[in-house]
């Protein structure tokens, strides 16, 4: 007999299941990554639309709508992330944006800034419920 060298089919199987193994662990997290990544994008929409808004404020001496933003300082959304509700007046303003694209956990963030910042939270606060 000539002396072969090289791995056994044993050796292999144990290879791709070891392999197998560490893939079925690794993919749950990875996920939960990448919705964290998603609802930190979200709350950075929320900060830079407050820095919109004080911008707004300082042009016109009243806060701003979502559009009126959008139109004054071309201010855009991330991708995936959306107004879910955003209220404006001349002493304050309220907004919440949202990524309906986050499978678990949180998928909104809210801020209020001056008068239309409830008792219960602290003023231009982010907060994610």
């Amino acid at each position: 007999m000539s002396n072969r060298k090289g791995f056994t089919l044993i050796e292999l199987l144990i290879v791709v299941v070891i392999i197998g193994i560490l893939a079925a662990i690794a993919i749950p997290k990875f996920a939960a990554t990448k919705d964290k990544a998603k609802l930190a994008s979200v709350k950075t929409d929320l900060r830079n639309s407050m820095t919109a808004q004080e911008a707004y404020f300082s042009d016109y001496a009243t806060y701003g709508t979502f559009a009126q933003l959008q139109g004054a300082s071309n201010f855009t959304l991330s991708s995936g992330n959306a107004d879910n509700g955003s209220a404006a007046a001349s002493n304050g303003y309220s907004m919440t944006f949202n990524n309906a694209t986050i499978s678990t956990g949180v998928t909104q963030c809210h801020v209020a800034v001056g008068a239309s910042a409830p008792t219960t939270t602290a003023d231009g606060v982010i907060v994610c419920p």
